[in-house]
């Protein structure tokens, strides 16, 4: 297992904590995804590493911004 950490900017309420982890979960291979409202930190648990690109682009899907 791998886990990672991103930031994400724009969120403000549980619609948006739900909404990021939704779209994140459903990229391959990831188990869990936890995320922070407060610092706007995403914890991703996966079966091998991510592209950064995929999960920019699930966060995007969301609506929301992830920040390298």
């Amino acid at each position: 297992m791998t886990q990672s950490t991103y930031a994400v900017t724009g969120m403000t309420c549980g619609h948006c904590v739900a909404s990021v982890r939704e779209e994140i979960g459903e990229l391959p291979g990831v188990r869990q995804v936890d995320v922070d409202l407060g610092t706007g930190r995403v914890l991703v648990t996966s079966t091998a590493e991510l592209p950064f690109s995929q999960v920019e682009g699930a966060v995007r899907d969301a609506g929301y911004q992830l920040v390298r």
